[in-house]
């Protein structure tokens, strides 16, 4: 037996190989880095009732949603006037005779008179005759009509001005991404939110549950999923003149490894990596999406969920934290899903993008491999021995 195991390491270098041996890797780096006596310290959860309405509810809230800081500040209904809209000015007088209306009243029919339209420039000006060069950037219509009217009001017969946005060209937004129709459009007077403006691009091209929205305003920039938004009205944004839109695909996953069944087994999945198909995917969910418990090899009770759970939620379920210097803390819920209500509380614990699902494997499947592994020597040598 001995001699047969020796001649089959000596002929090792003519056994195909796809990279180097271990040994070779190790044996030829110029520097090394080794395992430290570090660990990284968890925290373990078994999974009850408490546990999971906690850990529910931090889920919730580790969902991308909008900050105060980018909710706040809407001005609805008072889009001002931007560089580069194109207004039309009408100023009335009460009387002929004035600055804009001849005295002679038959040369012309009605009491006011069209400037020609005024586009905004660069600095933010417009040019109205006996008025001069005026601010108008920032103004609603109204307030140009009030500043203009003020300005004429000495020379006119008692001037009344109307100001009106021909077109706009300033205040615009731009939504980009994984939309139907990326566009940039001005903002209407009424002023427009995000929801609106995505449908005004034709919606998003991906399911609420993998869609990310982002918004860049005044240098910074914020996140949402779509689903929040949807659920929430409050984080259905008011957007302000200059804002982008960002949307993106950004689908969540889990993983599985452990005594699951071997990849490319279930449905053709070659991986361990799944992308969820909902907004919220349970913990049985995904033991099930993976194939569910090996019965050749998984040990049902030692069933485990990796992840970082927050501070504040493993207090809340009564877990003495005080060790813990950060406010992430690794985390390993475990759930013996041999136990009927077990298998309740896994269809209700909600799965989060990035966790891992492990599978222990059994006790006795340790045995079974070194009884296989005792029988293939076994078969070597009977067969050694018959060729003698």
């Amino acid at each position: 037996m001995a001699g047969l195991v020796g001649l089959s390491l000596a002929g090792c270098g003519a056994i195909p190989k796809d990279g180097p041996y271990a040994t070779e890797v190790r044996n030829q780096a110029q520097a090394t880095l080794g395992p430290t006596s570090e660990q990284v310290g968890y925290a373990l959860v078994s999974l009850s009732p408490i546990a999971l309405d906690v850990a529910n509810r931090s889920t919730n809230e580790v969902n991308p949603a909008f900050h105060s800081a980018i909710m706040g500040g809407a001005k609805t209904a008072s889009v001002p006037i931007g560089i580069g809209d194109i207004l039309s000015i009408t100023v009335f007088e009460a009387a002929s005779g004035g600055l804009f209306i001849p005295g002679d009243a038959g040369s012309r029919s009605g009491n006011f008179v069209a400037v020609p339209s005024q586009q905004v420039d660069s600095s933010g000006t417009i040019a109205i005759p006996y008025a001069g060069q005026l601010h108008v950037v920032g103004m609603t219509p109204r307030a140009a009509a009030t500043m203009i009217q003020d300005k004429l009001k000495n020379r006119a017969i008692e001037p009344q001005v109307i100001v009106s946005i021909n077109e706009r060209h300033g205040n615009d937004v731009n939504v980009l991404g994984e939309v139907y129709s990326p566009s940039r459009f001005s903002l209407d007077p009424g002023g427009i939110r995000v929801l609106g403006a995505i449908a005004r691009t034709g919606g998003p091209r991906y399911p609420a549950y993998e869609t990310i929205v982002t918004i860049q305003r005044n240098g910074r920039t914020d996140q949402a999923s779509l689903t929040t938004i949807v659920k929430n009205p409050g984080q259905n944004v008011e957007l302000h003149a200059g804002d982008v839109v960002y949307v993106s695909r950004e689908p969540k996953i889990f993983m599985a490894f452990g005594a699951t069944p071997s990849p490319g087994s279930v449905g053709g999945i070659n991986n361990r990596r799944f992308v969820f198909d909902n907004d919220n995917v349970t913990l049985a969910e995904g033991v099930a999406k993976s194939g569910g418990l090996d019965a050749n090899r998984a040990d049902p009770s030692a069933v485990f969920l990796f992840r970082y759970e927050s501070r504040a939620a493993l207090t809340a379920m009564g877990l003495n934290v005080s060790k813990y210097k950060e406010g992430l803390i690794p985390t390993i819920y475990t759930v013996d899903m041999s136990r009927p209500d077990s298998l309740f509380l896994s269809n209700s614990f909600y799965m989060r993008n990035k966790d891992v699902i492990f599978v222990s494997d059994a006790p006795v499947t340790d045995l079974n491999k070194f009884i296989g592994l005792t029988r293939g020597f076994s078969g070597i040598a009977y067969d050694a021995a018959n060729t003698q």
